[in-house]
């Protein structure tokens, strides 16, 4: 800054300015920030509203920006932490899911192996019930042939008897020739 000197002044009379260069720097050898703080907001004109929301609207943002990576950080470090315990819980539920299935599915495993145990038994007692049948249905079978047999056999006799009697009636046929010519059917 330079400085100039009115003509009515001699340099004689003026102070000496080298005493006070920090008054060219804006310095003052008496410190007065502690009594008047530097204020970098802008005065609102009165009537605008009341100065104090809005002053601790500002102050709150104006501290907000200095720590909003401090801020972003935790928020971050706090979605992880969530995450994090939403994963564990996720992890845990799944995991009651599968041993719940696992044991549902070991409850079956039973249950069907009940089931087909009562099923060969109920199997064997019917392929025993059916060989029974089987060997009473060939017994049958050889009972019924036999006394098939039989029955032929009685009504030959029978028949061979009624010859007899009515041949004995007519004397032209020779019983004794007929008797040779019919076997014997006792058994």
């Amino acid at each position: 800054m330079s400085f100039t000197i009115p003509a009515g002044f001699s340099s004689d009379s003026m102070v000496d300015f080298d005493q006070f260069t920090g008054f060219e720097t804006g310095f003052t050898p008496w410190d007065c920030s502690e009594l008047f703080p530097p204020t970098t907001q802008s005065i609102e004109p009165a009537g605008s509203g009341s100065g104090s929301d809005e002053t601790n609207q500002n102050q709150t943002n104006s501290s907000s920006s200095l720590d909003q990576p401090n801020q972003l950080v935790s928020v971050i470090d706090e979605r992880k932490r969530r995450r994090m315990i939403s994963n564990r819980e996720s992890a845990r539920r799944s995991r009651m899911r599968k041993q719940k299935h696992l044991e549902n599915l070991r409850n079956q495993v039973n249950r069907l192996r009940i089931e087909n145990r009562e099923l060969n038994n109920r199997l064997k007692f019917l392929l025993y019930h059916c060989h029974c049948v089987k060997t009473d249905n060939d017994r049958l079978r050889s009972e019924y042939s036999i006394l098939r047999q039989k029955l032929s056999d009685i009504r030959q006799i029978l028949l061979f008897k009624q010859l007899q009697q009515y041949s004995s009636a007519w004397p032209c046929y020779n019983v004794a020739t007929m008797s040779d010519q019919i076997p014997s059917l006792t058994t």
